[in-house]
């Protein structure tokens, strides 16, 4: 019996540096690739400097367009006096979805130890749509979507998956 196919979500990607420019974005390139492998879409990816009003306007741009399903960050949840990314998305949040960041963070110290209390990663939902905020490492990026949320963005990942708390009518 062949596996149901998974619903093709709308996703958006900001990257958050005061360094680098979209030439220079692993982090969002392997992002990028990693969507479309899934066989979900990019609809709209930028890079700004990691700035708190300058975020809130980007993810609540896309928090109000109903195509935008999902919006992933990289970068600004470090512990640094720059990085204000929990600052500034958190407020624009319904719901928090906790277990997001404990479970990035469990993972992540299997890889870099004790160095993962330091990161600040953390996921929420606002107006239906899911938003992640990870680190800025490639290797942050890749760890994150490999281990949580290729499955959870699988709308025939069993028990459960968050494409069901998405409106999901005319996006596959």
């Amino acid at each position: 019996m062949d596996k149901p196919k998974s619903a093709s979500l709308a996703f958006a990607i900001l990257t958050l540096s005061d360094t680098r420019s979209l030439k220079e974005d692993r982090s969002g390139d392997l992002l990028q690739q990693r969507i479309e492998t899934a066989g979900h879409q990019v609809l709209d990816r930028i890079l700004i400097k990691d700035d708190v009003y300058l975020t809130r306007r980007e993810i609540s741009r896309w928090i109000a367009d109903p195509k935008i399903q999902v919006v992933i960050t990289t970068g600004g949840t470090g512990f640094s006096g720059r990085d204000s990314t929990p600052e500034a998305v958190s407020v624009l949040l319904d719901k928090q979805i906790d277990g997001f960041g404990e479970l990035f963070r469990q993972i992540s110290y299997r890889q870099i130890g004790s160095s993962t209390i330091q990161s600040r990663a953390f996921a929420g939902m606002a107006n239906r749509t899911l938003i992640f905020c990870l680190p800025g490492s490639s290797n942050a990026c890749a760890t994150a979507w490999d281990e949580i949320l290729m499955q959870q963005l699988d709308s025939t990942h069993r028990p459960c998956n968050f494409v069901s708390h998405l409106d999901t009518h005319g996006a596959e």
